[in-house]
């Protein structure tokens, strides 16, 4: 099994996942030429894609999503609460596309791929994160999370590989020009993980079995990249330069799970 972002952050997110013959899409919030641009550094083709897989109806996550799949005939899966939060007419299905429907909690498979879904704290309809299974090792995605819930911290116990969100660091936020407003809402339960957070999430599993660990979706503005890695360090007690980091514009080249 191996993953690889084409970019993480407020500007658009997408993930790409393989196990076997199976290869999936985790969001896309990138424009179609934009992901096709991003696919090529990674050396995939499009069509090579099984689905397209959806954890919530923010743009930064589902704007590129139905149009891409639109053009390449891939099915999309996501909540029942996603799809209904969807403007008309806007990032939503076009007839005849192919759209499945899951349950937030529900285990599925999906070519290669054993997937479960889970529910997180976000300002979203029905949000959901990924653990992505081969039936050996275990990938687990968390963004887009305020608050660690005790069924999100069970759900991405001994993962051999976590992408885990770093979305700011709290003093930057905190003297930030973002209106007070946004700023309660950025820290709040159901806002995004700080550094500290994230890290801490660390000290609640077992990350004995972890070979990847990618700080993810970090804030332009309100985050550096070796301040988030840095808080990770400090709690696994390894090296900064072990820990990656899953930029806007650059991604994250794969990385291989044995």
């Amino acid at each position: 099994m191996r993953f690889a972002s084409l970019g993480s952050g407020s500007r658009g997110n997408a993930l790409v996942v393989e196990s076997g013959a199976t290869r999936l899409l985790l969001d896309c919030g990138f424009s179609i030429r934009e992901t096709e641009r991003r696919l090529a550094r990674l050396s995939v083709a499009p069509e090579s894609l099984a689905a397209i897989l959806i954890t919530h109806e923010h743009s930064d996550h589902i704007g590129g999503a139905f149009k891409f799949a639109h053009r390449y005939g891939l099915p999309v899966w996501l909540t029942h609460g996603t799809l209904a939060a969807l403007p008309e007419g806007r990032n939503g299905p076009v007839d005849g596309q192919k759209v499945e429907l899951i349950d937030g909690h529900t285990r599925y498979q999906l070519g290669d791929f054993d997937i479960q879904p889970y529910p997180v704290p976000h300002d979203a309809r029905e949000p959901v994160q990924y653990v992505f299974s081969d039936g050996s090792k275990r990938l687990g995605v968390l963004t887009d999370a305020g608050s660690l819930t005790q069924h999100l911290v069970g759900m991405l116990d001994a993962c051999d590989a976590l992408v885990l969100e770093c979305n700011h660091d709290l003093e930057m936020l905190a003297r930030s020009n973002y209106p007070a407003s946004v700023q309660r809402r950025i820290s709040g339960r159901l806002g995004h993980l700080d550094n500290a957070m994230a890290a801490s999430l660390l000290t609640r599993i077992n990350v004995s079995r972890l070979q990847h660990l990618v700080a993810a979706h970090l804030s332009e503005q309100n985050n550096l990249p070796q301040l988030a890695v840095s808080a990770l360090a400090e709690v696994l007690g390894c090296a900064t330069g072990w820990i990656g980091v899953a930029e806007q514009d650059a991604g994250l080249d794969w990385r291989t799970i044995t």
